[in-house]
């Protein structure tokens, strides 16, 4: 190891205001790890999609007490030490401390510090920057990742994630922040009262649109936080209470049951579709640990997140027309769905940060990785809750008709042609590789992808979308076809979205245009690998 990057490990061991954290950075120098210390030292995190998300960990590159202390620090530096923050947190491993040293950190900068009651889905955090009319909100959650993971969302003013030019000047702002030794720091204050919750519960009640009651639902709140606040919704709005998964019921920072705690990942509903089969359920719901996101399953299939944002799109445009939103990486259906329902559309960059921005009385807003705003004016962000919500009540009101979700998403292939998407999803252990394929890509684009003939390519960071460069390349197929490829914003994970639309003439063609849809994407799925130089 070299001396500078010694010294610099010692001065943070010197400032560090947590002792488990200087002890685990003492251990590995007295064990010269190199490779420890510079997974934590080489690099430091960076804002990413809404804020910070990283590995618990000690030093620079890791969530850990010294840095959401200096992010906080960053944030009240931002805001001029003026005004207020409410914070929120889930039921991660460490996320109740980081939330206490936002808040002790942001009142000796002379902010208010607010707290909500309790660990909570981050929906209710973004209700409460609005409700409570706050300059910024901070929800202390790594979402669906690994339980080894923490983070931190920042909202703004507006109750929407944190964008640029905020993100690079707060980012600016944290870098600037001197010796953490001499930040004052004030008492933690006492949590918000219950009637926060209550606000949130009772706003997201009221978007009930029919009166339709007559279905059984199973669901899953995959450890995490999202029980309790979906169950008091579904009782305000007169919907019966799902049956939840025993074993997933109740917060777990170590998500015990799942590889991954996320909805999209394979065999991570399992367990609820087993229950969901063992009770003759109408519907299965699952939401991810801080209940952002929302998954569905009907007769034994689990939803894409095109899909279930079609259905949910569908629905809200039938009693609330407005303009509607998605990100590039989703399917073209909603775009259809809006023109067919003479609405305003837009497409914006990945994240929900744009997708809310997309239009000042935004009526719906969805993502394919199983995020949905289905009523922006009452939360700025995805809200696995009220997608819940009015997926069980459009199911319950088929259902009185005899249909199901099923049913509906062919009447809805009919009228708009069919869209099949899939993604493909490459986990890394080295970032690195990353970086290498998307390079790869540009540097070589193919001329052919599962048999069809690439005819545009689109890099937007050559050509931004709406002044914003991103690390994205679109490429159009022959025969209304399209890949996207970016790096998620999240985890390491290279991610390839692809979708292939078919038209459909009646009924009778539907199992065709299925076959044809599918045969597309597995054939381009099955080439990509190789074009990315990941089949390795």
């Amino acid at each position: 190891m070299d001396d500078a990057l010694r010294s610099r490990i010692e001065a943070w061991i010197e400032d560090d205001p947590d002792p488990a954290s200087a002890d685990e950075l003492r251990a590995l120098l007295a064990s010269e790890d190199d490779v420890a210390l510079r997974q934590r030292f080489d690099t430091e995190l960076a804002f990413g999609t809404a804020g910070l998300r990283g590995a618990l960990r000690a030093g620079p590159n890791g969530m850990n007490p010294a840095v959401v202390e200096r992010a906080a620090a960053g944030l009240g530096a931002w805001l001029g030490g003026r005004g207020s923050v409410v914070i929120g947190y889930d039921a991660r491993h460490r996320s109740a401390e980081f939330a206490h040293a936002c808040a002790a950190v942001l009142g000796g900068a002379g902010l208010g510090a607010r707290l909500l009651p309790r660990a909570l889905p981050t929906p209710v955090l973004a209700f409460a920057v609005r409700h409570l009319g706050t300059d910024a909100g901070i929800m202390v959650t790594a979402s669906h990742n690994p339980p080894g993971d923490n983070g931190l969302k920042v909202y703004l003013a507006d109750g929407a994630q944190l964008v640029g030019p905020a993100d690079a000047e707060i980012e600016a702002a944290i870098r600037a922040v001197g010796p953490l030794c001499e930040l004052p720091h004030a008492p933690v204050p006492p949590p918000e009262g219950a009637e926060l919750v209550e606000a949130y519960v009772a706003a997201t009640a009221a978007l009930s649109l029919v009166p339709d009651r007559d279905i059984r639902v199973v669901a899953t709140a995959m450890h995490g936080v999202g029980r309790a606040t979906l169950e008091a919704v579904f009782a305000r709005a007169g919907l019966a209470a799902p049956e939840f998964e025993p074993s997933q019921a109740e917060p777990d920072p170590d998500f015990p049951t799942v590889a991954f705690p996320n909805p999209e990942e394979p065999g991570a509903l399992d367990r609820v579709l087993a229950l969901a089969e063992r009770r003759g359920a109408d519907l299965v719901v699952a939401t991810d640990p801080d209940a952002d996101r929302c998954a569905v399953a009907v007769a034994g299939r689990v939803l894409r997140g095109d899909e279930l944002g079609l259905l949910l799109a569908d629905h809200v445009l039938a009693h609330r027309p407005g303009p509607v939103a998605t990100s590039l990486v989703s399917s073209s259906a909603l775009g259809c769905l809006a023109a067919a329902r003479g609405v305003p559309y837009a497409e914006t960059l990945t994240g929900f940060k744009w997708i809310v921005r997309a239009h000042a009385e935004l009526a719906f807003g969805y993502e394919e990785a199983l995020g949905y705003a289905v009523a922006p004016d009452v939360v700025r962000d995805k809200d696995g809750i009220s997608a819940a919500l009015l997926i069980c009540e459009r199911a319950a009101e088929l259902k009185a008709r005899g249909a199901t979700l099923l049913d509906r998403l062919d009447e809805l292939a009919l009228e708009l042609g069919l869209h099949a998407t899939d993604q493909l999803s490459v986990r890394v252990a080295d970032v690195r590789r990353i970086a290498d394929a998307m390079t790869r890509l540009r540097a070589r684009l193919p001329e052919v992808l599962g048999g069809r003939a690439v005819e545009g390519a689109e890099d937007l960071l050559v050509t931004p979308r709406d002044g914003v460069r991103a690390d994205v390349v679109v490429l159009r197929l022959a025969g209304d076809a399209r890949v996207v490829v970016r790096p998620s914003g999240t985890e390491p994970k290279l991610k390839a979205y692809l979708e292939a639309v078919e038209a459909v003439d009646g009924v009778a063609d539907l199992p065709r245009a299925r076959a044809a849809a599918a045969a597309t994407l597995a054939a381009v799925k099955a080439d990509l690998p190789g074009v990315l130089g990941l089949d390795a």
